[in-house]
């Protein structure tokens, strides 16, 4: 899909560009079949070209981002597991994938939130997850935000730093994948620890 929409992309200019941008990621984050990393890097390839520049893009994005994962959130939220009755979803969230997040959601707790925004292929199952779980509007805002405020910089910027070789950047996230799952385990599991220090040194 992306290979029709990135030369639609490459012919705007301005305002046309920065609203398509903004359409494919709100898509992806309620589940449009297209990779929302591959989006942004293409979209962060345009600022060398003068199609958009970093810092306008960077509040287009984080406006995309969020508003696709509130809507799946609020999906979830609002009409819980009569979601799974629809081939869509239940195709999203067969019945042990659905008890395994749910599992994950309980026992991490909201900051797991943060983590998810990094890995790729969880991300929309988790917040419809999160929304069936009841979880404050509030938690959504605060740990998807500041994610999406720490992964746009990084990867616009990043693009921008290595100018024409930014496919590269694409390989090697392709290429570590396979590590970025034991390294968010690894980040809940610290997040854990310190609210579980925290909790005992309130109850003292």
């Amino acid at each position: 899909m992306m290979d029709t929409v990135w030369p639609v992309l490459q012919s705007l200019q301005g305002l046309p560009a920065y609203a398509l941008t903004l359409g494919l990621l709100f898509g992806c984050g309620i589940g449009l079949p297209m990779n929302e990393d591959i989006v942004l890097l293409a979209a962060a390839a345009l600022t060398l070209q003068g199609i958009m520049d970093p810092i306008p893009l960077m509040g287009v994005a984080w406006i995309g981002l969020l508003a696709g994962d509130a809507l799946i959130f609020h999906w979830g939220y609002r009409y819980g597991a009569q979601l799974l009755r629809r081939k869509f979803f239940a195709r999203m969230l067969p019945e042990a994938r659905l008890q395994s997040m749910q599992a994950t959601m309980t026992h991490y707790g909201p900051a797991y939130i943060f983590v998810v925004r990094f890995l790729p292929g969880i991300r929309t199952p988790l917040f419809l997850v999160a929304g069936m779980s009841r979880m404050p509007y509030r938690h959504l805002f605060v740990y998807d935000g500041l994610a999406a405020a720490v992964e746009l910089p990084l990867l616009v910027y990043g693009v921008r730093y290595v100018g024409g070789r930014w496919r590269e950047i694409l390989a090697s996230m392709q290429q570590l994948q396979d590590f970025l799952l034991p390294a968010a385990v690894l980040a809940v599991l610290a997040l854990w620890l310190y609210r579980r220090r925290v909790t005992k040194g309130n109850s003292v």
